[in-house]
């Protein structure tokens, strides 16, 4: 394939993970000891009206006096601290006083109700909890159920009803204690995001933001940076993903390697439309982004042509937590210019397969390109492989379960790994067959390499002895101009042991009706196999998500196995 260079740098890469390393001070401690730390952006604050911005040396200013604040009420290294906060300033700020000082960094969703919250933070232990207006009312809700929770450290509105309002507190601090920490300490607390079961606290060390590196740098082609240089000054990359910073997503591909490349990120509190990231694109110049397929699917149906009425110049899309498919492929392609490198990973090992397609542009000796639909290859230092129930390599076209081994191909421990999960070393140990790592989402390698996702393992069924894959039939319905975006799941059925059914959110303009049905039946009849197409179509306003943006099935199947039983 024309401008492949995966094998040699597959061949060519070397993990140097020094014995003491502490992500804030990577990510802000650095920065601020420059000379331009005043005027080089670390954080943009979007707002309704204009902008705020924010240097590296205010960002550790902050940091400092966060990192005094907690060690003033008894927060010591190794506690769990949560961030319970939307994108904006003082979230950045508080990531790099709690991970420099040891703490443990625990983010939690804003979207998360009073049980989400309180299970988490009784299962952590968390000592302390950072809030605004916007999550204040929960946490003083469940203090009383988490004994361990003894400080709130209250954000603006939230200030009066916490112990420790931030802007008073932070003008007053002495200079912090920071911890030289190991790069095999925990750093951060994140919990998964429950599509499969209960969630699981998976421990992050500081050493796995090495490990994310090069698939970040890969995913975002090279990330502004001349790949025949290693200066890391030479970039003017502005970065923006509407991913929460209490997922891994918007923590550990977003967030902290652009701090680490000492670049600006865009932080918006509010919610996404397809209007507000075009405009917050438009007027910040951001030039690389995380889309998940949901964001780049409303986006799609929104602004067909989105250049005829905003001035773009995006650089690199990456996106993760479905499969984008062919139809919003093609899309950011013709009409916005950039050929989508998809990612996969999840909580526990980030950043291991995805692409790097530079635009299909010749580059010195990086990239490969991306195949539309495909999850890509293995990053470089991550030996990837598709495995059987018995941690064998499957061959191509074979399904078989997505895994992560210990040790690269050139016999190196690899740094993405998780440490465990919190308190469930039964978890932990089921997640490994041997030195792998399983992720318990499926695919298919082909003859090149790609892998293409097949769905979770538990996502996936039989009907008439066929076995489906939701995720093929759902980017086939979404092709449909009358379709935003679909879920597909297994129906009882006494004969066929299921039928697939496709729960559809409709696009804007778009009614349900018998004869729209009977459409979507017949154009996925006439692309996909005939056993595939769905035998019944239910209308939904908006399917069922989890907080990272992921198309929850398992709630659309338990409900199909309540009606059954109920019928």
């Amino acid at each position: 394939m024309k401008h492949d260079h995966y094998l040699r740098m597959m061949r060519d890469f070397a993990w140097h993970v020094p014995e003491r390393f502490n992500m804030a001070d990577v990510c802000s401690a650095r920065w601020a000891g420059a000379a331009d730390a005043h005027h080089r952006v670390a954080v943009i604050e979007h707002l309704a009206q204009g902008s705020r911005r924010h240097s590296y040396a205010d960002l550790q200013r902050a940091a400092d006096r966060v990192s005094a604040l907690l060690q003033q009420r008894g927060v010591r290294a190794g506690d769990r601290v949560a961030l319970v906060l939307p994108q904006r300033f003082e979230t950045a700020a508080a990531y790099m006083g709690i991970l420099q000082m040891g703490a443990v960094a625990m983010p939690l969703s804003l979207l998360f109700g009073p049980d989400a919250l309180s299970y988490r933070l009784i299962d952590s232990a968390a000592v302390a909890a950072i809030v605004d207006e916007q999550s204040v009312r929960h946490l003083l809700e469940v203090r009383a159920q988490c004994p361990s929770l003894h400080t709130l450290v209250g954000i603006d509105g939230a200030a009066a009803a916490c112990d420790v309002a931030w802007p008073q507190a932070l003008l007053s601090q002495r200079p912090p204690r920071r911890v030289q920490t190991l790069a095999e300490d925990p750093a951060v607390l994140i919990y998964t995001s429950g599509t499969t079961g209960p969630p699981k606290g998976a421990l992050i060390p500081h050493r796995a933001l090495i490990g994310n590196l090069s698939g970040f740098v890969c995913s975002q082609n090279w990330f502004g940076f001349d790949p025949t240089r290693h200066d890391a000054h030479d970039s003017s990359a502005v970065f923006w993903s509407p991913a929460d910073w209490a997922w891994t997503g918007g923590l550990m591909d977003a967030l902290l390697p652009t701090l680490y490349f000492g670049r600006p990120i865009v932080a918006w509190a509010g919610r996404f439309s397809p209007e507000l990231a075009f405009e917050l694109i438009e007027r910040h110049g951001v030039s690389h982004t995380f889309l998940f397929p949901t964001a780049l699917k409303a986006m799609m149906k929104a602004y067909p042509e989105p250049r005829a009425h905003f001035k773009l110049d995006v650089q690199a899309i990456m996106s993760a937590g479905e499969a984008v498919g062919d139809a919003v492929f093609a899309y950011c392609r013709d009409q916005l210019g950039v050929v989508v490198n998809e990612m996969f990973g999840q909580t526990e090992i980030n950043y291991i397969v995805g692409n790097c397609a530079m635009n299909d542009q010749r580059q010195a000796g990086v990239g490969w390109p991306a195949k539309p639909g495909s999850m890509g290859k293995g990053y470089p230092g991550h030996r990837v492989d598709v495995i059987d129930e018995q941690g064998l390599p499957v061959p191509d076209g074979v399904p078989g379960d997505v895994a992560l081994h210990r040790y690269n191909h050139q016999g190196q421990a690899d740094p993405i790994f998780f440490l465990g999960y919190w308190n469930n070393p039964a978890s932990t140990a089921g997640k490994y067959t041997g030195d792998w790592c399983r992720t318990g989402d499926l695919a298919v390698r082909d003859a090149d390499g790609y892998l293409w996702y097949q769905g979770r393992s538990d996502d996936v069924f039989k009907s008439a002895g066929y076995r489906i894959g939701p995720s093929e039939i759902e980017n086939c319905l979404v092709k449909h101009p009358a379709v935003a975006n679909a879920a597909v799941v297994p129906k009882p059925d006494a004969q066929r042991g299921a039928l697939v059914k496709a729960y559809v959110v409709l696009a804007p303009g778009h009614s349900p009706s018998e004869a729209l049905i009977a459409a979507l039946q017949t154009h996925v009849r006439g692309l996909l196999a005939p056993y595939e197409y769905p035998k019944e179509i239910e209308f939904i306003e908006a399917l069922p998500m989890t907080t990272t943006g992921k198309v929850q099935r398992r709630v659309l199947r338990l409900q199909e196995e309540a009606r059954a039983r109920q019928a």
